[in-house]
């Protein structure tokens, strides 16, 4: 008898989460130019904006979102961006109103906590199970951009173009939209 096989089949299983390093040595491969900064960590945008307030450049805000069909959505904002949730649901034809996917599918897909949501965790091959992808237009207009690197004690910057390489390399193409006004108003 076959000991990898139970009654049910073998059981199929995702590799670990990457690793703050495993992110920062893609990039490096990539050839892709970026800078950390080590900081207390940070669950919101309000907890870091006194600290990155010396920090120029664009700081994000990344939320992980679900429509009614189970599609899961990463739109990945400028900080001061006040996002269109009806708007972007209808703009990227959600089937019913998106809201906020629960912390336990956050982290089954995209590998983080609550409070390191970051488009670098597409690096994780369960990301896949994303549906779309949106860029926020501000974020990208920033030079450069901020996200935490895979946990939140943490901030590496990176050109918007470079983001765009990463995530392709990543198996992603991005949607870049004004979240802000996502039907174009």
């Amino acid at each position: 008898m076959n000991d990898d096989n139970s009654a049910s089949g073998p059981v199929a299983t995702m590799p670990a989460p990457a690793t703050r390093a495993d992110l920062l040595a893609r990039l490096e491969a990539l050839g892709l130019s970026h800078r950390t900064v080590d900081h207390p960590a940070f669950f919101t945008v309000e907890d870091g904006r006194a600290f990155k307030a010396d920090m120029p450049g664009g700081h994000s805000k990344n939320l992980f979102l679900k429509d009614k069909k189970g599609a899961l959505t990463l739109a990945v904002a400028h900080a001061e961006t006040r996002v269109d949730l009806v708007g972007l649901g209808k703009a990227i034809g959600s089937k019913g109103r998106l809201s906020f996917g629960k912390p336990e599918l956050m982290t089954e897909t995209l590998g983080v906590i609550p409070g390191a949501v970051t488009p670098f965790a597409l690096i994780n091959p369960s990301a896949k199970a994303l549906t779309t992808l949106i860029v926020d237009t501000a974020l990208m207009a920033a030079d450069p951009v901020w996200f935490h690197p895979l946990e939140n004690t943490a901030s590496t910057a990176i050109a918007p173009e470079d983001l765009i390489r990463f995530l392709e390399s990543c198996g992603f193409t991005p949607e870049i939209r004004n979240l802000a006004a996502p039907l174009g108003g």
